[in-house]
């Protein structure tokens, strides 16, 4: 954990100070006989429908195709870890009831990141996003005196893999198409009625696709009390 950057390095810093504060409230003689431990969790780049964040790349994209504007990309050549924002929440969902079933050894830091194949560069997204929107196209407004800023960005999530035998739900394609579907369906008329119904039922859907792969923390949904 670290980095050159400042953005980076504060990642790093959070969690020595989570993992000085677990040696010393949880560890095994600190904790005597309290079996709860303690867990920190993070996430690759999130995307999903609902992001109105400023200088975020799908949030961007977003504005400029609905106002039929070409978007303007600073980083075109940068690659981020992208993911579906359901499928972090899914990995601590997974690692929740992992350390229900035993706090001790699910305890420490963990990474919750997409599949290799979903490390893309930021044209790449755009150019993926532009496509499950129908039309669009994307501008390289990028500026060598900008300050530095990583151009390869990516999380080691074999901790997740092996240890939790987590892995993501989504392909970056479904990603897309899911987030395409929704702010499309919030710019189409009437514009935010069915916006609870889009939720609610692209959340359905990932808990069944959760299913069939086993993911633990699926297996009492849907189980009458």
């Amino acid at each position: 954990m670290g980095g050159h950057d400042p953005y980076s390095a504060s990642k790093g810093c959070a969690e020595l100070v989570f993992s000085a504060y677990l040696k010393s409230f949880f560890s095994q003689g600190a904790a005597q006989n309290r079996p709860i431990g303690a867990a920190s969790a993070r996430a690759g780049n999130a995307i999903g429908g609902g992001d109105w964040g400023a200088d975020r790349l799908v949030p961007d994209c977003i504005r400029a195709l609905s106002g039929h504007q070409p978007i303007g990309i600073r980083s075109p050549h940068a690659v981020r870890p992208w993911q579906h924002v359901l499928d972090p929440i899914g990995g601590y969902l997974h690692l929740g009831a992992a350390r229900w079933q035993d706090p001790g050894k699910y305890s420490g830091a963990w990474n919750f990141g997409p599949e290799n194949d979903s490390h893309l560069t930021v044209a790449a997204m755009a150019d993926r996003l532009i496509k499950y929107w129908g039309d669009g196209s994307w501008g390289d407004l990028s500026d060598p005196q900008a300050l530095r800023e990583a151009k390869l960005l990516k999380l080691n999530c074999d901790k997740a893999h092996t240890g939790l035998n987590w892995h993501s739900v989504l392909t970056i394609d479904e990603c897309l198409q899911m987030t395409a579907e929704w702010y499309k369906i919030f710019y189409a008329a009437p514009p935010r009625d069915s916006m609870y119904e889009i939720c609610t039922q692209q959340i359905a859907e990932y808990v069944e696709r959760a299913k069939k792969r086993n993911l633990i923390w699926t297996e009492n949904i849907g189980m009458q009390p």
